[in-house]
């Protein structure tokens, strides 16, 4: 009986180590700015790469990904995405390492859909570029020149959920709806937001990080979506309004704590409004 539990253990630590490696620290990345299998992207607005960023990263904007239209945030075709990451010499078949100014909604943003789009090696700067300047390590104003790269994408359709499973979990105990937008644009105190889809729960994505902009603990994101009824055993459906600060979440039930059900309705509220459907406040 020892030895059952002894291997179980181990085989739990594995499981853990494995799931925690989708973050890395500044120090961490800062030994692999000469390897050529790392390749790493600014998820800013161009106008915030241009003022600074990390010597030889390349800027992929998170609003690249947005398509033109009524509904903001609605994901470009998988071939355009192919062609945005291609030019900006981003293979998936490298290890790619994601960064913004530290907020990190921006980072997670692209994480996900690099995550989504079938890359093996998908790391987020813990921290960001706050991390990076205060571990004083090398930035620049200059643009990275680098060779176009082919992305091939196999995009994974279990990440993502569309209108009707966002609808069909009402009711259902093993599912949870999360909204990961602050809490007044939750309950529709800010001057702006309607509301949110009414049976989901709110889970503020700014509460995940610590005062440094880095992740809190594991412990700790266990307590704050715990108390929230957000628990391993169920299915978990994150949206916001345009997409972008699910992957906050995303990143810290699936790297950090290991949920092994989680996905995202990534046309979130904004379309969920255009359609007409409820909210509440």
């Amino acid at each position: 009986m020892k030895k059952v539990l002894f291997i179980a253990f181990i085989l739990g630590s594995i499981f853990t180590n494995a799931v925690a490696q989708d973050l890395i620290t500044a120090a961490d990345l800062a030994k692999e700015m000469k390897n050529p299998n790392y390749v790493i992207v600014s998820a800013d607005l161009e106008t915030e790469y241009a003022k600074v960023h990390i010597t030889n990263a390349v800027n992929v904007s998170y609003k690249a990904f947005f398509k033109p239209g009524k509904i903001e945030g609605i994901l470009v075709p998988t071939a355009e995405m192919e062609k945005i990451f291609g030019e900006k010499g981003v293979s998936e078949s490298k290890t790619i390492v994601v960064y913004d100014e530290g907020a990190g909604k921006y980072a997670t943003r692209v994480y996900w859909i690099l995550k989504h789009l079938g890359a093996a090696n998908v790391k987020v700067l813990d921290g960001g570029l706050a991390a990076w300047k205060a571990g004083r390590k090398p930035v620049t104003k200059n643009p990275s020149n680098v060779a176009a790269a082919a992305f091939k994408a196999k995009p994974n359709s279990k990440m993502i959920v569309d209108a009707a499973a966002a609808t069909a979990s009402k009711g259902k105990a093993n599912t949870v709806l999360v909204d990961c937008r602050e809490e007044k644009e939750f309950k529709g105190a800010d001057g702006k937001s309607p509301g949110h889809i009414p049976w989901a729960v709110n889970v503020d994505h700014t509460t995940l990080l610590k005062a440094d902009h880095t992740f809190k603990s594991k412990a700790d994101l266990e307590k704050i979506f715990a108390a929230a009824g957000i628990t391993k055993d169920k299915t978990v459906i994150l949206y916001c309004s345009t997409g972008v600060r699910t992957g906050k979440a995303y990143l810290a039930l699936t790297s950090i704590l290991g949920y092994p059900n989680v996905v995202v309705y990534d046309n979130g509220l904004n379309e969920w409004i255009a359609n007409g459907s409820a909210v509440e406040k």
